[in-house]
């Protein structure tokens, strides 16, 4: 990604954006090779060198969501262990499925522009030509030139900073990461950042507005990547900082090496939601250093990634935390299943994905059956130390490579050769192959359900905020309450108070389902204030489903549109009915 004195030039989305990239191949599986094919989509291309030759180039057939193949003619037949570079002048659009671009406006401090890239699944594409896939892992170098009050970050060590000798407004920052990694791990932001330090090894980084709340918000960082260390062996990035990015940001977090992004809605301030750190965090073993090797197997990412973070709850806040934790994630279960629908084959654990756009796919189900999973076999092998030995094992094993489910099944055997005859026993093709969660109600999670069922209204101010998200989850497993009582609710306990975005998102879904229309415009509200699609895509589905507020809610879309994340906004669009 950029080169000596030709920088990845990022000024902003109506200028032109001249970006030059080398890649190095090493052509060792054939013998003769004259076609290079790279995953392009809405990317124009100048030019193409090889070794310093002009190559011919062509655009293959357009696809709905892959985008378009950009082949590549070499002018010479390369031979086995013949090294070519191959350079690529191109520019990407501003209209990137992988980029949000905001204008001063839209910012915190309202004076400078702002950029940041989200390129899982598979999106990197949509910044560059590359292999965007999974199975292929990659090293990295870039330099990225941008005005000089702003400050580029990217998924890789920071190397240091200088003046743009081709322009004195800009500055240029130098990137390495030398871990091999998938494409869809590359990440840039450019803003108005600044950074205070939490820890040895960790930066938190911010608008100037929200650094300082974000610093006290994710200071237990240092404490979780020890806990990590220990039960999943060494951290081998290095840095690990983390980046809060705006509202519209479209998860929970994302796992960019060296540089975690996060959403604003984490900001609760009493770090209650801290859970989504540990989760990035663990995602460091399984995800980046294990991965998977297509997005079928996404659940070897999430469901070991979930397991490994309730792990750490357990050894930071007691092994009670990680069982209620683990109880809220089969909640979460249920909630999909019954959106999805239990008969939805995108809810098997290992889904068929051939012509489906992972982006569309995407739900919880990797994350909380693949963490049932794991949770089962737990404890059908020996608790919890006995299990951990084998996640680490397991991380150690397949470190810096791709894998699948069999890989993973494999060495789980082979682990655990002496438990063989346990482990026949287990109904794999279920657990794999089969929809919704029939397979696995024998999953025995410790905490019990009549411990949750026992919350009486007297002790709901004495709640934790993980009780108190938990509460309103099981009401919402039920069928939709009175209006009567909703009200009562919020006349008692006051939930219209609390910005704790958890159990605001809950609370007001359950105001919709029970039809009070004084809940509307605070819905309304939440679902476009931010786009964590956890939280929007839910709340336009309850307000697209009230009949009274349906033409609300299509209007308040169309309005929001232009200014949502582009994938939020075709998932959004997809659920009302408005799509482009």
């Amino acid at each position: 990604l950029g080169r000596p004195g030709r920088p990845c030039s990022l000024p902003g989305p109506s200028v032109p954006r001249h970006v030059f990239k080398v890649i190095t191949l090493f052509n060792k599986g054939v013998i003769f090779a004259s076609l290079q094919v790279l995953d392009t989509k809405d990317v124009q291309v100048f030019k193409v060198t090889v070794n310093g030759q002009d190559a011919t180039f062509a655009f293959g057939e357009k696809h709905s969501f892959k985008g378009t193949p950009l082949e590549v003619t070499l002018p010479f037949e390369l031979r086995r262990g013949q090294e070519a570079i191959v350079e690529i002048s191109f520019e990407s659009s501003p209209k990137s499925s992988a980029l949000q671009w905001f204008t001063p406006e839209q910012t915190s401090g309202k004076k400078h522009p702002f950029l940041f890239s989200q390129c899982q699944a598979i999106h990197c594409r949509a910044i560059f030509p590359c292999q965007d896939t999974p199975a292929v892992k990659l090293t990295y170098y870039a330099e990225i030139s941008v005005p000089k009050e702003l400050v580029a970050l990217m998924s890789a060590n920071r190397d240091g900073e200088m003046p743009d000798p081709e322009d004195s407004s800009r500055k240029i920052y130098c990137f390495s990461q030398n871990v091999p990694i998938p494409c869809y791990l590359i990440a840039l932001v450019v803003g108005a950042l600044e950074s205070r330090k939490i820890g040895p090894r960790t930066l938190v980084w911010a608008e100037k507005e929200l650094v300082d709340k974000s610093a006290y918000e994710f200071a237990e960082a240092e404490a979780m990547l020890k806990t990590a260390e220990d039960l999943a062996g060494p951290y081998v990035w290095g840095q690990y900082d983390l980046l809060v990015l705006p509202p519209s940001f479209p998860y929970g977090g994302m796992e960019n090496p060296c540089l975690t992004f996060v959403t604003p809605t984490l900001l609760a301030g009493d770090r209650s939601l801290s859970n989504v750190i540990a989760h990035e965090i663990s995602h460091s073993w399984t995800g980046n250093l294990v991965t998977n090797k297509t997005w079928e197997h996404f659940w070897l990412n999430e469901g070991c990634t979930v397991y490994l973070e309730r792990r750490i709850g357990g050894r930071l806040f007691g092994e009670q935390f990680r069982h209620f934790q683990a109880l809220g994630g089969w909640r979460e279960l249920q909630n999909t299943i019954n959106t999805l629908g239990d008969k939805n084959p995108i809810t098997n654990l290992i889904p068929n994905l051939n012509e489906v756009d992972p982006d569309v796919a995407y739900s919880s189900v990797p994350y909380e059956k693949g963490f049932a999973l794991l949770f089962y076999l737990e404890q059908l092998l020996g608790g919890p130390d006995i299990f951990i030995g084998f996640l680490k094992a397991y991380v150690q094993q397949f470190a810096y490579k791709s894998v699948i489910t069999e890989d993973w099944k494999k060495f789980l055997y082979s682990y655990f050769k002496d438990k063989v005859d346990v482990l026949d026993k287990v109904d794999w093709n279920s657990w794999f192959h089969a929809p919704g969660i029939s397979c696995f109600l024998f999953s025995k999670l410790h905490a019990k359900e009549s411990d949750l069922g026992s919350f009486s209204s007297a002790d709901l101010k004495e709640m934790s905020s993980h009780q108190l998200i938990e509460f309103l989850a099981l009401l919402l497993l039920e069928s939709p309450l009175p209006v009567s009582h909703v009200q009562r609710m919020q006349q008692v306990y006051d939930f219209n108070a609390i910005n704790n975005s958890e159990i605001r998102f809950r609370w007001l879904r359950l105001c919709i389902k029970a039809k009070w229309e004084e809940a509307i415009p605070l819905a309304l509200k939440m679902a476009t204030d931010q786009g964590r699609m956890k939280f929007t895509r839910p709340l336009f589905r309850d307000l697209y489903s009230f009949d009274k507020c349906r033409d609300l809610a299509v209007k308040i879309f169309l309005e929001h549109r232009a200014s949502m994340h582009p994938v939020t906004s075709m998932l959004v669009g997809k659920d009302l009915q408005q799509e482009q």
